[in-house]
């Protein structure tokens, strides 16, 4: 349904503003106007095309509706940008008896976050009949009463509104003794009433019936009967009095059900049954009359159901006080209800982003919601508050409607989510409050550099390391989280030329252990120092480097090496000793060094040999080679020394320096002449040449005489494994081997002699037995036999 056309400049102008004029939050709220009872999905307005938006963004942006108070009766259809109905609608059940029924509800849009608020007005149909509460009324009337006195009746109620709503009354038959009138309460309701127009006789007339009936103003209309009997009673004069025409009084809402409002009073001055004054509502007593209770007897006027300031601030009610005569009077009895505060604040969150990056700008929107009291005045008037130690602030934005918006820049490694209580607190007396919370997590960025352990770091190596040996290790670790505090290690050489980085060097790139690539000598490089940097894996990646030093151990691995006197030097005799030298005499002293260090290189100096060793001692420490006594002209002239040096490593690498000493009479070129023994030593090397010649063939010859006598013996094995363990009778004289070589050394042997050889069954020393004479005849089973193959 289209809206009114004044409701539709008014969509024209909010387009316009909302296009051109750069608006966040919509102000202006459109109406539509539908009738009630219309069919479920029944098209009310092209709302997308009425705020000037585009289908499209409907379903991205997540629109959505919020109506107030309860239920749902709206759909908005996200792929047309229609609205239609998505429930019955029926007035009476929204909006009861209020003379306007109006539906609000607000559309919400996401990023950005926009809101636009619309209303409908449901328009009533006559869909209800006027009813009465009871078919039969009857009234007794004296037959005295006075021309012209009126007698109100039972009204209808009618739930329509509106021209729709009971609008008359009429009464058939038509009677000379009646006027049926309508009269019009207070509050808008319509009642009839009986006017008398002619005195009445009860011997004429004792009863009169009628029809009342009340129509409302549809199309078409609807209607509603009840019987009205009139029955005419003898004379009762006087009829109840009250006190007052009019009673006032107030009531607070929150009063408890069977609480005194007011108390009506009526006398009457007859006497007997016609003085018995009775008190009931009468059926105009108003729409609230309900809500309560009179007491017949003494006119207490009570509550009978809860009231509720917020639903109907007034009643008016109308009491009647009858007599036992049948005579009724009545008054009119005001109720106010006052207001308390029984309504705490609500909270509705409209919109929530749950999700917020750390980086976000201050006066970003993260809620929207709203605050609403059913109460009245101050007690309906509520304030909203958060916590102070919270990066976030509210600010109003228009009517009850509120953002929570950022204040402060966010830090996610310092608070990674907040848990904020929004509280609503009211104006009243005592005050009500109610409260909602939100959770907004907060999303990391890549903001925070790697941070290593250490400032430094400072790892050893023993040299002649294996490759590939793990020497230590680092550690950073990232505050950020999820792939931005991932971090990796790296190798990163400040110098690229430098040869003591990244060839000896390398990095695991996920845990950060260091291993040595390749293997070290302490004696080229004694430590060197690389650069690790330490990466996450965020974007833009964050770094940060850190200095490792790798400090080489030394290991003893270097012998002692003699500088003197030279090992290799061409001349006969190194030092030169006057026979004169006493005691302590400082001959000669070793030098040596050790390329290792530390310990690794203190040396000692150690008389391993000597020609007489009882003549030198070479000191521990300095390798100084002394006299331990006075020479002799014993002593040999030529003396020889081994001097051991030894370093004090793990284990002890040793070198033996050989001096050849001389001992001399003087430095004078006559005494220093040495004799020339050339000759002699040339004798004896050539007669140790000899002997040793002699003794290599003696050698050979005797190894070559094993070797054959073992091919021997081996041949021999084998040729007797080849034959019978024991060797039988020659079986056959004439096959016997001719020419054989006598045993006795007196010939040929004759053939009538046959011997027993017995083979002993796997050795080399096998015998021939001669055992006796021939016997004559052999055995069968030897016949056969061969004692020697043919061939041997």
């Amino acid at each position: 349904m289209a809206p009114a056309p004044r409701e539709t400049i008014r969509q024209v102008l909010f387009v316009y503003i909302f296009l051109y004029g750069g608006f966040r939050v919509a102000c202006e709220t459109i109406r539509y106007s539908i009738a009630e009872e219309i069919a479920i999905g029944s098209f009310v307005a092209n709302f997308a095309k009425d705020l000037g938006l585009n289908v499209k963004e409907l379903r991205s942006r997540q629109a959505r509706l919020v109506e107030d108070g309860n239920g749902e009766h709206f759909l908005l259809d996200l792929r047309t940008g229609e609205l239609v109905t998505k429930d019955r609608i029926d007035r009476e059940e929204i909006c009861a008896q209020m003379d306007e029924c109006i539906v609000r509800f607000e559309l919400l849009l996401q990023n950005p976050l926009r809101f636009f608020r619309a209303e409908v007005v449901i328009s009533d149909i006559n869909d209800h009949s006027p009813e009465f509460p009871e078919d039969e009324f009857i009234l007794k009337i004296p037959e005295l009463t006075t021309i012209g006195t009126r007698f109100p009746l039972e009204s209808a109620q009618d739930l329509d509104t509106g021209k729709n709503t009971l609008q008359n009354y009429t009464l058939i038959p038509i009677s000379e003794l009646f006027v049926l009138q309508t009269r019009e309460g207070s509050d808008g309701s319509k009642y009839p009433e009986l006017l008398l127009a002619k005195a009445l006789d009860r011997e004429e007339h004792p009863e009169l019936e009628f029809v009342l009936t009340a129509v409302d103003g549809g199309i078409p209309p609807s209607s509603g009967t009840a019987k009205i009997r009139i029955v005419v009673l003898d004379a009762n004069d006087n009829a109840p009095v009250f006190s007052q025409s009019l009673y006032r009084a107030t009531v607070a809402e929150n009063s408890p059900v069977g609480f005194v409002v007011t108390i009506v009073s009526a006398a009457d001055s007859d006497q007997g049954s016609n003085g018995e004054v009775t008190y009931s509502f009468s059926q105009n007593a108003g729409k609230g009359h309900r809500a309560f209770q009179i007491d017949p007897l003494t006119g207490e006027i009570r509550i009978s159901k809860f009231l509720d300031f917020e639903m109907i601030e007034k009643y008016e009610l109308s009491v009647r006080a009858t007599d036992g005569g049948g005579l009724s009077s009545h008054c009119k009895v005001l109720v106010e209800v006052v207001d308390v505060n029984d309504n705490p604040p609500e909270v509705t969150v409209t919109s929530l982003s749950t999700l917020l990056p750390e980086d976000s700008l201050s006066g970003t929107v993260v809620a929207l919601f709203s605050i609403r009291d059913r109460d009245s005045g101050d007690h309906g008037r509520a304030s909203c508050s958060i916590p102070d130690d919270i990066p976030f602030i509210l600010k109003p934005t228009f009517s009850n409607y509120y953002e929570l918006v950022t204040d402060t820049a966010l830090d996610r490694e310092r608070v990674s989510s907040y848990n904020i209580t929004i509280t609503a607190v009211d104006w009243g007396s005592p005050s009500l409050s109610a409260w909602e919370s939100v959770t907004v997590q907060i999303l990391d960025i890549n903001d925070n550099l790697p941070l290593f352990n250490q400032s430094s770091y400072t790892m050893y190596v023993t040299e002649n390391n294996r490759p590939s040996l793990m020497i230590g290790g680092v550690n950073a670790t990232d505050s950020d989280s999820g792939q931005n505090a991932k971090v990796t290690y790296s190798i990163w050489s400040e110098n690229k030329h430098s040869p003591f980085s990244s060839p000896f060097i390398s990095i695991n790139s996920e845990n950060g252990q260091v291993y040595i690539l390749k293997t070290l000598d302490y004696e080229e490089i004694k430590d060197f120092k690389v650069t690790v940097q330490a990466s996450d894996s965020g974007s833009p990646s964050l770094s940060t480097n850190v200095t490792v030093y790798v400090v080489i151990v030394d290991e003893n691995d270097n012998a002692p090496v003699i500088l003197y006197p030279m090992q290799n030097h061409s001349s006969s005799y190194s030092e030169l000793i006057p026979r004169t030298a006493e005691e302590g005499y400082l001959v000669t002293k070793v030098v040596a060094v050790d390329e290792d260090s530390g310990q690794n290189s203190w040396l000692s100096y150690q008389l391993l040999k000597a020609t007489d060793p009882g003549l030198f001692i070479v000191w521990s420490h300095n390798g100084e080679v002394r006299t331990s006594r006075t020479i002799s002209d014993r002593d040999a002239i030529k003396q020889k020394l081994i001097i051991l040096v030894r370093d004090n490593g793990v284990p002890i690498l040793s070198t033996p320096a050989t001096l050849d000493l001389l001992l001399v009479d003087g430095f004078s070129e006559a005494h220093m002449h040495v004799p020339d023994s050339t000759e002699e030593e040339k004798q004896d090397s050539t007669l140790t040449v000899y002997l040793i010649i002699s003794l290599a063939l003696i050698s050979f010859l005797f190894l070559v005489s094993i070797i054959i006598f073992i091919i021997i013996k081996v041949y021999k094995r084998k040729q007797l494994k080849e034959r019978s363990h024991c060797a039988g009778h020659f079986d056959d004289v004439s096959n016997f081997p001719k020419n054989l070589v006598d045993v006795t050394g007196t010939g040929n042997l004759f053939q009538t002699y046959k011997y027993d050889m017995c083979l002993t069954d796997g050795s080399g020393n096998s015998e021939f037995k001669i055992l006796k004479p021939v016997i004559p005849s052999l055995p069968p089973q030897l016949e056969n036999s061969e004692i020697f193959p043919e061939g041997n």
